[in-house]
């Protein structure tokens, strides 16, 4: 199960307004009053941050070490059903601050989450790469899912990064940033 906060909450409400009002079927166009709402409701968002996304345009690593970079890419991804990435790379984050005690029954959590067959998150990577978490899986350390990590923190920054910089919602908020 995925938690977020009521601002993350906000920004996925946001963007799936934005979204709707961006689709051509009239019946979901904005209404003045959802209009108004969105309008609040990134008036509070970009009054949190104000100069901070210009930052997020310099590098992947930027943007995710920026605790609203982060939430506002977790709610992108939200947006674009690929949420699963950017979750399995903070658990594996999570994973390397673990008690030695404790590495095995995460380890099998994240994997059943994320990598293995069929489930439920399963994120997007090579045989090649599950074979090897696998095994490292079997014998935890604090680094057994630095290689899947890796992978898919690759993907994110080559694919869904870009696409995230491209977005209705982050142009907007660095155009209404840039005009202050």
């Amino acid at each position: 199960m995925c938690y977020f906060s009521l601002f993350e909450q906000q920004i996925i409400m946001l963007f799936r307004i934005i979204k709707l009002s961006l689709l051509p079927s009239s019946s979901l166009k904005m209404t003045n009053s959802s209009k108004t709402f969105s309008q609040l409701l990134f008036l509070s968002i970009s009054m949190k941050f104000v100069n901070e996304p210009l930052k997020w345009k310099e590098s992947f690593e930027k943007l995710l070490s920026s605790q609203n970079g982060l939430c506002l890419f977790r709610a992108f991804l939200v947006s674009e059903f690929s949420e699963e990435n950017i979750a399995f790379y903070l658990a594996c984050e999570d994973y390397r601050t673990t008690k030695p005690s404790k590495l095995a029954a995460k380890a099998k959590k994240i994997y059943d989450e994320f990598i293995g067959s069929d489930t439920p998150r399963e994120v997007n990577l090579d045989h090649v790469t599950k074979a090897i978490t696998k095994e490292n899986v079997e014998q935890p350390t604090q680094s057994c899912f630095d290689l899947a990590q890796a992978k898919i923190y690759t993907l994110m920054e080559k694919d869904c990064y870009p696409r995230f910089l491209k977005s209705s919602m982050y142009l907007e908020l660095t155009r209404k940033t840039k005009r202050g």
